[in-house]
């Protein structure tokens, strides 16, 4: 699927053929405009009421109409706003999101809305908001499904129709790695973090890979700098999974993680400049915790289910 800006002629007018593909594909969604109200007729869309719509839109500052095409074909279109008129509201916003009637559920429209929001990534913006209204249950099952969450009930600014506002954080994707370091007894090595979206939590030593590591190059560097420990190297694969948390630096993020198991002696981390990576890291304390204390953690642990992934490894290790 390839997204392009429409582009008008210097009379502000769409070219004749991309107004009947676009007409063509707000008619195939006649239960949509029913609801919305927008057309006269939702069972007669005319070009000249497409037209009028479209450029209703592009009158709004920072406003962009999104053509997506697939092999040539016209499959949806977006709306956009850089920004909402009420001053207080930091995020850009989706105005519309159709597709073509006749492709319903195959993933078209999951597809457009994930390049809508990278162009908002791309463009450094940290949140994207839109509105549903009220009594359209599909947009707002669709919507909830790819991760946006109802912030706010107000009526729309056009028409005074009852929407639901919801908002979804923008993430960066992030490839991270982790070690979790067994001493001969069984008991792994944790750090205690705190973060500011997901709370305290406990993980072994590791982060973010650099652009050109692998995960099993990161997570020794990562393990080296946060312990101080340079005679261990990473084993097997103990899990990978994926978790949405803020980074301190990068912003909301959702990261893709290797967990490596490594076994070594029971010791404490060593070095000069541990105290400042761990501040940098948001790093609180450290322990080893038996598999037992693991079992009953009172804090999450990450990856989630720390001690079963580990037996589970033993009994197939055995």
């Amino acid at each position: 699927m390839i997204l392009t800006p429409l582009r008008v002629t210097p009379d502000r007018d769409i070219p004749g053929p991309l107004l009947t593909e676009l007409t063509a594909l707000h008619a195939s969604n006649r239960a949509f405009h029913a609801l919305g109200g927008d057309f006269p007729d939702p069972d007669d869309i005319r070009p000249e009421q497409v037209a009028a719509a479209l450029a209703e839109e592009l009158a709004e500052p920072g406003a962009e109409v999104l053509l997506a095409r697939d092999a040539g074909r016209l499959v949806g279109v977006a709306v956009t706003l850089g920004h909402h008129p009420d001053p207080a509201d930091p995020d850009p916003w989706i105005g519309l999101l159709m597709v073509d009637g006749g492709l319903r559920r195959r993933g078209y429209g999951r597809r457009l809305a994930s390049l809508v929001e990278d162009r908002f990534r791309a463009a450094g913006r940290t949140a994207v908001r839109l509105a549903v209204l009220d009594g359209n249950t599909g947009g707002l099952a669709f919507w909830t499904a790819l991760g946006y969450e109802t912030v706010d009930r107000r009526p729309d600014l056009r028409r005074g129709r009852p929407c639901a506002v919801l908002r979804k954080p923008l993430r960066t994707p992030r490839r991270a790695a982790r070690v979790v370091v067994s001493d001969p007894e069984g008991a792994v090595f944790l750090f205690r973090y705190d973060n500011a979206e997901v709370g305290v939590h406990w993980a072994p030593p590791g982060g973010g890979l650099e652009a050109d590591e692998s995960p099993r190059e990161g997570a020794l560097r990562e393990l080296r700098e946060e312990t101080g420990w340079t005679d261990l190297e990473p084993g097997p694969l103990l899990c990978t999974w994926e978790h949405d948390f803020t980074h301190l630096s990068v912003g909301p993020v959702r990261q893709h993680e290797h967990v490596y198991l490594a076994h070594g002696p029971h010791r404490e981390p060593t070095g000069a400049r541990l105290a400042a990576a761990h501040a940098a890291d948001g790093i609180l304390t450290w322990r080893w915790w038996s598999r037992e204390e693991l079992a009953e953690a009172p804090e999450p642990l990450w990856p989630p289910e720390l001690a079963r992934l580990l037996d589970e490894f033993d009994e197939f290790d055995d």
